[in-house]
């Protein structure tokens, strides 16, 4: 009697078990790596438990750094072990955009010195004289030209005002031999294009200021350069374009390239749909946990890769840069769509093996033509491709205040992409995601 009790009873806990499902082996995480040890049972695109200081970052565009002397802010660049910079390669674009302008000069040299005075003029809009790529374009104009005046081991990029005689101090008149004839190179003038709010990369200011350069050198003026396109098409649609004189911009935004057909002189890209898609891709990568160059330098399991022309990797800045490509009357037809994504990497990931995931990105300024018809319209079709659910901020481009203030629950958010005002204020947003 009693060994069949004992072996009811010892019956009744095998049965009891197997109901419980004791035997199974524990569940694994949907999404192993970084953010593993999280419930399989979780939503797909709620954020995972972890802290913000702990999340995927990206600064964009502008590289944290010294706005004075250029020095990189590696705290920054290293707030945790998945942040990162994507930007382009400044001075590899820098010099491309002076060898345009030069090319250009060069191949028309009979009709460029408009009143045959022998000197070749230009004027200079610049962007934002604290910023490095700004720095680096009038820079590589400068240097191209032979105007450069190098202080300290750099070529000074101060903005000088006007200079009819050609006697201010960070510019020297430059000398070109051209079929066997010499000409002197002039910058006429030059200054940074910041509104009285204190928004840089003006617009609005380079087309007004075009004027006040045209009533002081009239045909004077052979050539006009800017530090990027949104100001250099004010100058060319205010007043060179109706006079014929060539213009030079940089971003290859796609009115600018269009205008390429009516005289604009030509633009430089920076591959903007490879640094759109390394943006959200470095932070797509962190997110699964698997290697970063996934999708990069390697094909991921969708068949994304990127060809080492188009981009380059600096281990020690722990930045991504696109390389750039001069368009011009040449070539400009191939850059007309400029918020296409770029073939190589547009193939959709699997929702299953990469789930959605939320992200907080911010632009700077939203009215700046570059960021808002280019870069943004790029992140957008990408956000689809690699299954991420970005909520996208427009700064005022003034203060990092409007942007921040709109950052009020970090931990709502599965990674960040910050692009600043100003490259020396990442604390602004590091300190929020320390809280």
């Amino acid at each position: 009697m009693k060994k069949t009790l004992a072996l009811a009873l010892a019956l009744a806990m095998v049965l009891g078990l197997a109901a419980c499902g004791g035997g199974d082996k524990p569940q694994q995480p949907s999404n192993p790596g970084s953010n593993a040890g999280t419930s399989a049972n979780q939503p797909t695109g709620t954020p995972e438990n972890i802290a913000n200081k702990d999340k995927p970052l990206v600064w964009f565009n502008r590289q944290p750094s010294n706005s004075s002397t250029g020095e990189l802010d590696m705290d920054a660049l290293n707030f945790n072990k998945d942040t990162y910079y994507v930007g382009f390669d400044a001075n590899q674009g820098a010099e491309l955009q002076g060898q345009m302008i030069l090319d250009y000069i060069t191949a028309n040299i009979d009709s460029i010195d408009r009143n045959g005075d022998g000197v070749i003029g230009y004027v200079l809009a610049i962007g934002d004289i604290g910023h490095n790529d700004s720095i680096a374009r009038t820079r590589g104009v400068r240097k191209a030209l032979d105007t450069a005046i190098e202080e300290g081991g750099n070529i000074k990029s101060d903005a000088v005002g006007i200079n009819a005689d050609g006697s201010a101090t960070a510019v020297k008149d430059g000398k070109l031999t051209i079929g066997g004839k010499e000409y002197t190179v002039r910058e006429l003038a030059s200054q940074e294009m910041k509104n009285s709010a204190g928004a840089t990369w003006d617009a609005a200011t380079a087309g007004n200021t075009i004027g006040t350069w045209v009533s002081t050198f009239g045909d004077q003026i052979d050539v006009v350069a800017s530090n990027n396109d949104g100001m250099g098409m004010a100058m060319f649609n205010a007043w060179s374009k109706e006079n014929k004189v060539p213009t030079f911009g940089y971003d290859a935004n796609a009115d600018a390239v269009a205008a390429i057909a009516d005289g604009y002189g030509g633009t430089i890209s920076q591959h903007a749909d490879v640094q759109a898609y390394l943006t959200l891709r470095v932070l797509r990568n962190a997110l699964d946990g698997v290697d970063i160059d996934t999708g990069i330098g390697t094909p991921d399991d969708a068949g994304n890769v990127l060809s080492p022309d188009v981009f380059k990797y600096v281990d020690a800045e722990r930045s991504y840069y696109a390389l750039n490509v001069a368009v011009t009357a040449d070539n400009y037809n191939d850059f007309l769509d400029a918020t296409k994504p770029y073939a190589p990497v547009a193939n959709q990931l699997d929702a299953t093996a990469h789930p959605t995931k939320n992200v907080w990105l911010n632009i700077y300024n939203s009215a700046d033509n570059f960021l808002s018809a280019t870069y943004q319209p790029l992140l957008q079709n990408y956000d689809d491709i690699l299954n991420l659910n970005v909520e996208y901020i427009g700064g005022d481009g003034q203060t990092e205040a409007n942007i921040t203030n709109r950052l009020g629950n970090p931990s709502q958010y599965d990674a960040f992409a910050i692009n600043m005002v100003k490259t020396d204020n990442s604390a602004s947003y590091t300190a929020l995601l320390n809280q």
